[in-house]
């Protein structure tokens, strides 16, 4: 992180000079120091945050692909004049072990049209879902094991 930082200091300055690389890294130290000390950050938690990028940017990929499957599935549900809307409220618990796994499943469902997530609650979750199709595979989804992957790609738990 000290190094992200630094970088970033330096791309705000546009210019390298002693002074400057001596000033940013003193503000960078005494930030990592802070983040260090008060908000729990550590090497060892960047290196399993930076042990899960690639799990989460492939997670990333693969929800865009849901999204557009998904939002298709919506408008030819809006716009059939066959097709009936049947709103349904799902409730299901997750596997998922840390918060932070649960938040990304809670904020994948609501970035998936026809489903939003209404309330998270521990392991608890209610999702309302525009038609009962959606409904289906909610508990236990592909989803949800993808995000179980990353979890188990870095071994902490929040």
């Amino acid at each position: 992180m000290f190094f992200v930082l630094f970088a970033f200091w330096l791309l705000l300055n546009g210019r390298w000079t002693a002074e400057i690389a001596l000033t940013g890294a003193a503000v960078c130290g005494l930030v990592y120091l802070f983040l260090w000390k008060y908000l729990g950050y550590s090497p060892r938690k960047e290196w399993q945050a930076a042990r899960r990028l690639p799990g989460l940017a492939a997670y990333a990929l693969w929800l865009v692909g849901q999204i557009f499957a998904s939002a298709a599935a919506t408008i030819r549900l809006i716009w059939s004049p066959r097709l009936i809307a049947e709103p349904r409220l799902v409730a299901f618990r997750s596997r998922l072990k840390t918060r932070a796994g649960r938040t990304l499943l809670a904020n994948s469902i609501t970035l998936t049209p026809g489903t939003i997530t209404a309330d998270q609650t521990g392991d608890r979750f209610l999702i309302h879902c525009l038609d009962s199709d959606f409904a289906e595979g909610l508990a236990d989804s592909e989803m949800e094991k993808r995000i179980l992957r990353i979890e188990e790609g870095g071994a902490s738990r929040e």
